[in-house]
């Protein structure tokens, strides 16, 4: 049976402050994010039951997983898994992880696996690309990979961009910078269809109810229209491309 998954945005980094700290390289999270882990770490319901730590190879997600998650790691001996598909969408430098010796070294004493990252992730091209397209791909790719995990419940820390991908659930999306999601925000999924390949999620009943209360869940048809007008607005500010990266440099005059 596929596993229940934990979505967890990550707690406040240093580029959530401000559209200037964009231009950090991989920030790391504020003392408030820290702050946010320990709330979340307090109030989170599933400790008991998650059997895997999964999240994005950035920093602010990977420290966002090991501090809110610290006594579920210590506790049950798990390691904090780095899985590269489910990075942020943009190619901005705060959305653009640190190579992977880099990263080996920062947490050599800490119980994170990079295993599944190679030297290519943080490069942001082919299938890394701040495409919709290579976007989708890669979602699906972290989906069809969670849903053949044999644990019963696996919580996922990622970004609020890539989530909207992840779950195909675009209500809000515009609530904050880029995404309805607020830092150290959880939602639970259940996979829909354990036997197609395109692994849908569905939000469960308890955890739709928590934060919408009786408001009815969207139509695919509202769904498809928020999600068109989010990525034309991502496309607009640069943070998701509809049309591939090259065609967009070529157009202000830049070799590809």
């Amino acid at each position: 049976m596929a596993p229940i998954i934990h979505c967890v945005r990550h707690a406040q980094g240093y580029h959530n402050l401000s559209i200037a700290s964009h231009a950090i390289r991989d920030p790391l999270l504020t003392p408030f994010g820290q702050q946010q882990c320990q709330e979340l770490q307090q109030n989170f319901p599933h400790h008991e039951n998650a059997e895997l730590i999964v999240a994005s190879p950035l920093r602010r997600t990977l420290y966002t997983a090991l501090l809110s998650f610290a006594s579920t790691i210590k506790n049950k001996n798990l390691t904090v898994v780095a899985l590269p598909e489910t990075q942020e969408t943009s190619a901005l430098p705060c959305d653009t992880g640190n190579p992977v010796q880099d990263l080996k070294q920062e947490f050599e004493d800490r119980p994170v696996d990079l295993s599944l990252l190679d030297e290519t992730w943080g490069q942001k091209r082919a299938r890394w690309a701040p495409t919709a397209e290579a976007i989708e791909a890669r979602a699906k790719a972290a989906r069809q990979w969670l849903m053949s995990r044999p644990e019963k419940e696996v919580v996922l820390v990622t970004h609020g961009g890539f989530l909207h991908y992840f779950t195909e659930d675009w209500a809000g999306c515009e609530k904050y910078a880029g995404t309805g999601w607020a830092n150290t925000e959880y939602r639970s999924y259940s996979f829909i269809d354990s036997d197609s390949g395109e692994a849908h999620l569905a939000e469960t009943p308890e955890s739709y109810q928590r934060r919408a209360g009786t408001n009815r869940p969207l139509t695919p048809t509202e769904q498809a229209d928020l999600k068109r007008h989010a990525e034309l607005e991502w496309d607009r500010d640069g943070y998701v491309l509809q049309r591939p990266l090259a065609h967009h440099i070529q157009e202000v005059g830049v070799k590809a």
